[in-house]
């Protein structure tokens, strides 16, 4: 039988909880609501002036410079935050949060191929981490803190706050999720995508009229078994446009380095090569979050749920995308990931005879799970997204395409609590960027 004594303390613990969460989740919905706002000033204004694309070059260095100069650990980005969440160390630096702010806006301005989840993250973990050493809290309590921080960015930045608060717990290691932390993270992330709204902030719609049925007067749920298998198929696809996103990034950020090793002018190389591809392709459709098109009918997230058919734009995306994040400008992946994963689906749709805004959807959510290895959260956003009638395919887009990914992925400082495909030789615990290298064990 619970005591009164053991009620009190328990209520105690819930009140000093409610009053960190809070706090947090308002200045992350906060900052997440000015930093989208900025997004949508300067993408309008890099829509009405083209030219300033020829001043990413330059934009790309400062940005570089600034780090170079005072970012000192906070240049590590998300992976930091994965770091400190499972090996806690010196903290998340203050200063991570307004740097990444400003090199993402910057980039946006000037057209770089980047997304704003890692500056969302960013943000909410680096507000979390020094939270956390202002209020003394401990080892434990830091880790649930910085995921909540985590959840909320991504949560507000999305406006998906179920999403953001699976992916806060499944991104930290592969396989494995620590339930105690769920309230903590839902709650923040709830809150936060809450704020944002408040402050009048609204997301993209994204239109799925497909609703899931097989024929005339079936019922909503009703799995048509030849779409399950060709959305399947594409699946594998998405699975392996996430390896080649992830990959792509890793095997051309050495060559850069190579080719330049001071690492605040390598930016200049990502700029010219952007505005060379941008004048042999002769469209500026891949340039910035690609959200919206800047000229009717382009290649778009929003444009690829339609009747028209773009049969190239997710290997363009990902190649400019590749070229922007290996040159070291500062933004995110998740939303290039979409326009990737909606690109393929709305490309593969008319060969497999699947729906076009389906498949889209399908494959926006599936390229993001595989190449962030959290399909779960990413089922939940294709149900945050388009709604619930579907799920059976967004779930199994998502995971097919987190086992056809590999053990590769955007963040390396995951932890592996389950391998993918189970192996004798399996440590628990190993980083993804050692799993990556066919390094199984600590002592190998």
């Amino acid at each position: 039988m619970v005591s009164f004594k053991e009620i009190i303390a328990f209520m105690l613990r819930l009140g000093r909880w409610f009053c960190l969460l809070v706090p947090l989740a308002l200045f992350v919905g906060s900052f997440c609501a000015l930093f989208l706002w900025m997004l949508e000033w300067v993408t309008h204004y890099r829509f009405t002036h083209p030219n300033i694309l020829y001043g990413l070059p330059l934009a790309g260095v400062a940005v570089a410079l600034s780090y170079y100069w005072w970012g000192g650990r906070a240049g590590g980005g998300n992976n930091l935050i994965l770091d400190e969440l499972n090996k806690p160390g010196e903290g998340v630096p203050l200063r991570m949060a307004p740097l990444v702010f400003i090199g993402t806006v910057v980039s946006h301005l000037f057209g770089a191929s980047v997304g704003r989840e890692g500056t969302a993250v960013q943000m909410g973990g680096s507000l979390a981490s020094n939270f956390a050493r202002l209020f003394c809290l401990d080892e434990r309590e830091t880790r649930i803190l910085l995921m909540a921080g985590m959840a909320s960015g991504l949560g507000a930045v999305y406006g998906t706050p179920i999403t953001g608060a699976v992916f806060g717990l499944e991104v930290v290691t592969l396989g494995a999720l620590d339930y105690s932390a769920l309230l903590p993270v839902a709650v923040t992330s709830i809150i936060a995508d809450w704020t944002c709204h408040q402050w009048g902030i609204h997301h993209a719609s994204y239109i799925v009229s497909f609703k899931g049925f097989a024929a005339q007067g079936q019922p909503a749920f009703h799995v048509d078994a030849l779409l399950w298998v060709k959305v399947a198929l594409a699946a594998v696809a998405f699975g392996f446009a996430s390896k080649a996103f992830s990959e792509g990034v890793y095997r051309l950020a050495p060559l850069i380095k190579k080719l330049c090793p001071q690492t605040w002018l390598q930016p200049a190389i990502g700029g010219v090569a952007t505005i060379a591809l941008v004048w042999l392709l002769g469209t500026r459709d891949y340039l910035g979050l690609g959200v919206t098109a800047p000229e009717l009918g382009g290649a778009s997230i929003v444009n690829f749920f339609g009747s028209t058919h773009y049969a190239w734009s997710w290997l363009l995306k990902l190649l400019f995308t590749v070229i922007a994040l290996a040159t070291g400008y500062k933004g995110g992946e998740v939303t290039p990931l979409f326009f990737i994963g909606a690109g393929l689906g709305n490309a593969l749709a008319p060969f497999l005879g699947v729906p076009g805004d389906l498949l889209a959807g399908v494959g926006m959510v599936a390229v993001f799970g595989g190449a962030v290895n959290a399909p779960l959260a990413c089922t939940i956003m294709g149900v945050e997204l388009f709604g619930g009638t579907n799920i059976v395919y967004y779930a199994t887009g998502c995971f097919i395409a987190y086992l056809c990914s590999g053990h590769t992925g955007i963040y390396l400082s995951q932890r592996v609590g389950i391998p993918k495909i189970w192996r004798a030789d399996f440590q628990p615990g190993i980083l993804l960027k050692r799993a990556r290298n066919g390094v199984w064990r600590e002592e190998d």
